[in-house]
Formats: C-alpha cells, structure tokens, sequence
C-alpha cells in the first residue's frame, strides 16, 4: 500500500491531461481555435517555465551549488534552449508535413520531458508525505489540463483525427506515472537534488524555446492579433494563479 498509493496519485495526476484533450470537441471558427489555443499554450509553457520550473531549479541547486547556483541554472537553460533545434532536425519531414501537426509533436515531446521528472518528484514526496503528494498532484493536475489543450488541438486541426489528438495527449499525460515507475526501479537511490535541479533547468529551456520561438509566432501569423495576444496573457495569468495556489 506504501507504494501503490504514490503511484495512483502520479497515474490521476497524467490522466487529467486527457481533460484538455476533450477541448478539441469545441465547435467554432477554425482559424479562431487554432490561434487561440496556440497563444494560450504558449503563455502556459512560458508561465510554468518562469514561475515554477526555474525557481524549483534554483531551490534544488542551493543544497549543493550555493556559489555556482546561477551559472549552472544558465548553462542547463542554454542547453534546454538547444534540444529543440536537435528535435526539429529529427521529425520526419514528408510523414504528414505540417507547420500544425509538428507544433503539436513538439509541445508533447517538451511536455513528456518535463512530466517524467514531476512524476519522479511527485512519487517521491507522496512516499514520504501522503498529504504533501495529494497537494502536489492537484497542482499538477490543474496545469495538466492546458497542457493537453496545446498538444490535442493542433494535432486535431491538422490531421482531423480526434484518436491520433486523444493518443498523444493521453501518452503525453502517463509519462506522469512512468517517472514514478523509473524512481521506484532505478532512480530512488541515486536521484538528488542537483540531478533535479538540472533536469528542471534543461525543461524550462525547451518550454521557453517552444513557447516564444514555435507557438507564439505560429499564432500571430492568423488575423485580430489583439485577441492572440489576450489568450497568450490568459495562459500565462491562469498559471500564475495556479502556481500561488499551489
């Protein structure tokens, strides 16, 4: 029972991604959807890079790197910053070519990337304070939803497939419980807070560059840039709240 409940908590935290998912049966103008979606998730990605992600990283480095904190936290953002680059070179370019579907792939690699580590962290606190991993798990499953917005809506709108959007939105969502099925096999002995302070800085790097340079931009390219920047600002806002309720 010590273990099981740890990981039915982190599997509840993934599966809340899916609620996201379901917003790709919103009836609407296209354009408007797609560029709405994408500004919001860029403020999300932006938001949860800024507000959680980099000062996490920050408090991880002090146990250890007290003198070296902000060169470290630069060095893995630079590094976080640059995988993306490698991510794009690898997509397949002629299997369903599309500025959308590609945007969509991208936010679920970033998104199972930064999972993976908050399932880590979200096993192991829940191991040592159930009520501390209940906390935890609300947190993550209320920014988990805008997550699956911003994978399932461009996958939907540039396959018009609603499974291919649901599947890669539900697998973004149970990388969740595979970082605490990694933590309980391997991870537990060797994981420590400088190891998480770099993974968390590197994920904020990748979040940061697909938000501003990927989705942002993609967003902008549609008409009434006045209402994309409000969903963009909406995003970031909506997190925020989430993180000072957290």
């Amino acid at each position: 029972m010590k273990h099981i409940l740890p990981f039915l908590l982190c599997i509840i935290a993934g599966l809340s991604t899916l609620i996201g998912g379901l917003f790709i049966y919103l009836k609407g103008n296209k354009n408007k959807l797609i560029k709405n979606s994408l500004a919001f998730a860029s403020g999300v990605m932006l938001s949860v890079s800024l507000f959680d992600l980099i000062p996490e990283s920050l408090t991880m480095f002090q146990y250890h790197n007290k003198n070296s904190i902000f060169l470290n936290i630069t060095i893995f953002i630079i590094i976080g910053l640059t995988i993306p680059l490698f991510i794009d070179k690898i997509l397949p370019n002629k299997l369903e070519n599309n500025k959308l579907y590609k945007l969509g792939i991208f936010t679920m690699i970033a998104i199972i990337i930064h999972n993976i580590p908050e399932g880590i962290a979200t096993y192991l606190s829940s191991e040592t304070n159930i009520k501390l991993g209940i906390s935890i798990t609300i947190a993550i499953a209320m920014h988990n939803i805008p997550e699956g917005i911003s994978i399932a809506m461009p996958v939907y709108y540039a396959t018009k497939n609603k499974q291919k959007a649901l599947g890669l939105t539900f697998l973004s969502g149970m990388s969740e419980p595979l970082g605490a099925i990694l933590a309980f096999l391997f991870l537990k002995p060797i994981i420590n807070s400088t190891i998480m302070g770099a993974l968390f800085a590197i994920i904020a790097g990748i979040m940061t560059y697909i938000s501003a340079i990927e989705l942002l931009p993609a967003a902008l390219q549609y008409e009434e840039k006045k209402t994309t920047i409000i969903s963009f600002l909406v995003g970031i806002l909506l997190m925020y709240v989430n993180h000072l309720l957290s």
